[in-house]
């Protein structure tokens, strides 16, 4: 028999590892044990906010690698920035090349890597530890969509046929923190912020239950990005202001809108698409995810804001903005839907219990670091055929190498 609990420590402790933080009133089997971050004070916000819930007595530290050496972790979760991918990761396998812990995985928020080089080497880092490795892909574990599969492919699909057509798109009015908007630390723009999760999610829904995803062999991408918004005066300002005056949408903007299309052939040679949607310059309630699956005689909808609990406020109504209503909300007064378990209804709540009981089980977690390498493989690949404007072939030529222009600081839809 294995050990009954996993003690998780987290690196990070900003809007994400607070979403996990707040996720694990709903898992069981496991504890916050510690959290640790660029700022002390952040981390001890984060292990006083997981005291609070009563799901671990978390304590922050000072470095990864002294959360390593406590006895008590037994697992890292990875919810720092983008561009700490890879010095984090590198200092987990240093602190245990050195003896100076033991772990038994380690879990990755999206993007695994800012292109496929960084990706591959996360990869590579976890295999050099020997450790277990998840990919935190929150949407595929969202309750709509794991039911949604689970109805089409169990009633319309087997009476009917396969599915032919998923799509998935992320919509919201942009990001909380100024280096999600500059390409070089991110990675790119809402393209790499967002339609990780929509292309993966559109993935799994076209994948039969129980399957790998090397079911479907993804065999073209085509991609379109712009600058719809933020590239207009009184946004670039907004921005500048927002960042002290790093950012720089007018001659460094990233993609605030973009489209893809992934043609996949599955093992009896039949086409099927995935077609996603991302957008940092949606208005309207607050973050929207819409799914669609169709096949022959059906087809499967979900849209996040659409809630049976709907609340409304009067323009005398009102106080400082914040997003107690759904996530990124743009307002305080009027109709507003509201959704009761953002954590479950977005797949926080299921993605960790699977991680830890993956774990705990001596198992790969069905979602892991391999997943994430070809997710970052067809972003970059999207990236390709927006700079180029064409539909690229899967896998192109010099993908490992291959940094978008948006992440080089060389994108700028303004001076086509």
């Amino acid at each position: 028999m294995g050990q009954k609990r996993l003690g998780v420590g987290f690196i990070g402790a900003g809007f994400i590892a607070q979403f996990h933080i707040r996720s694990w009133v709903g898992v069981r089997d496991a504890d916050i044990m510690g959290i640790t971050s660029l700022s002390m004070e952040e981390s001890e916000e984060a292990a006083a906010l997981a005291r609070k819930l009563n799901v671990g007595e978390a304590r922050a530290y000072r470095t990864i690698t002294d959360m390593v050496a406590d006895p008590s972790i037994d697992a890292i979760w990875m919810c720092a920035p983008n561009y700490t991918r890879i010095e984090n990761m590198e200092e987990i396998v240093r602190a245990l090349e050195d003896g100076k812990g033991e772990l038994i995985g380690v879990a990755c928020e999206k993007p695994l890597g800012r292109n496929a080089a960084e990706a591959r080497k996360m990869v590579e880092l976890v295999k050099k530890a020997g450790l277990l490795d998840g990919y935190l892909e929150d949407q595929i574990f969202g309750y709509p969509v794991m039911r949604g599969k689970d109805i089409i492919w169990s009633r319309g699909a087997a009476l009917t046929g396969r599915p032919y057509l998923a799509r998935a798109a992320e919509e919201h009015g942009g990001p909380h923190m100024p280096w999600f908007w500059e390409g070089s630390l991110q990675g790119g723009g809402v393209i790499n912020d967002m339609m990780c999760h929509s292309f993966e999610t559109a993935r799994f829904l076209l994948t039969p239950p129980g399957e790998k995803r090397s079911f479907l062999t993804p065999v073209k991408v085509s991609a379109y990005a712009n600058c719809l918004k933020w590239q207009e005066p009184r946004y670039i300002k907004e921005l500048s202001a927002m960042s002290g005056g790093k950012l720089d949408y007018a001659r460094r903007p990233a993609e605030d809108f973009g489209r893809g299309l992934i043609e996949y052939r599955d093992p009896e040679g039949k086409m099927v698409v995935v077609e996603a949607t991302t957008s940092w310059c949606f208005v309207g309630a607050g973050l929207r995810l819409s799914m669609e699956l169709l096949g022959p005689e059906y087809s499967m909808s979900i849209n996040s804001l659409d809630q049976g609990l709907k609340v409304f406020f009067s323009r005398r109504v009102s106080g400082e903005t914040g997003e107690d209503l759904v996530e990124k909300q743009n307002a305080e007064v009027g109709l507003m839907p509201v959704v009761s378990d953002e954590a479950g209804e977005y797949g926080y709540t299921e993605e960790n219990r699977h991680m830890v009981q993956s774990f705990l089980a001596g198992r790969r977690p069905m979602e892991n670091f391999d997943d994430g390498l070809n997710v970052t493989e067809l972003l970059m690949t999207a990236y390709m055929s927006v700079e180029q404007e064409k539909t690229i072939p899967f896998p192109p030529p010099g993908l490992d190498a291959y940094v978008p222009d948006v992440a080089r600081g060389k994108w700028n839809p303004k001076n086509k």
